[in-house]
């Protein structure tokens, strides 16, 4: 016997015929499973509603966790791909593309100050490169509004970013 896979629509209509205490014990049911289902039901309860102190929030996480950078180049390369896992979730939890690149450009700002402007390890080079071309693509499907904007800090970091690193050309990532 084979464990049919339902999809979301199916789903939606069956919490439709539930009552909110059957829809309530389903939900801490789902919670107790995954420590990811457990953070995003406590984002949508209890931080959803303030999204701008939530980024602020793990804003100074990020910067906390900056400054434990260690010192080597292949624990640093580790650690900031850790800090790019945290930021990734905590994104998908709000969902915002605005909210994206506030923090990635909060990531890099950080990178800029905390990593060591003259290494040669290759791979914590591309994790700044990888974040630049992805706030460039993200500018890139907001609103033009929008887009002057971010467009003004994405240009300021890309002048930090080769004014510090001497393998940094921003020609590479204007938009």
């Amino acid at each position: 016997m084979a464990i049919s896979d339902f999809g979301l629509q199916d789903i939606k209509k069956e919490l439709q015929h539930l009552s909110s205490l059957q829809i309530a014990e389903l939900i801490l049911r789902l919670a107790r499973y995954k420590k990811e289902n457990k953070e995003l039901l406590a984002y949508l309860l209890f931080e959803a509603n303030n999204e701008h102190a939530f980024i602020e929030k793990i804003k100074a996480e990020v910067g906390f966790m900056y400054s434990q950078l260690p010192a080597q180049s292949y624990n640093a390369a580790k650690y900031l791909r850790k800090i790019l896992r945290l930021i990734g979730k905590y994104t998908k939890f709000i969902g915002s593309k605005q909210a994206e690149i506030d923090l990635l450009l909060n990531f890099c700002y950080n990178y800029i100050e905390y990593t060591e402007r003259r290494t040669s390890y290759k791979p914590l080079r591309m994790i700044l490169s990888r974040q630049i071309q992805k706030i460039q693509g993200l500018i890139g499907k907001l609103h033009e509004d929008l887009q002057f904007d971010y467009s003004e800090s994405y240009a300021a970091l890309l002048n930090e970013a080769e004014k510090k690193f001497p393998w940094f050309y921003k020609n590479d990532y204007l938009l």
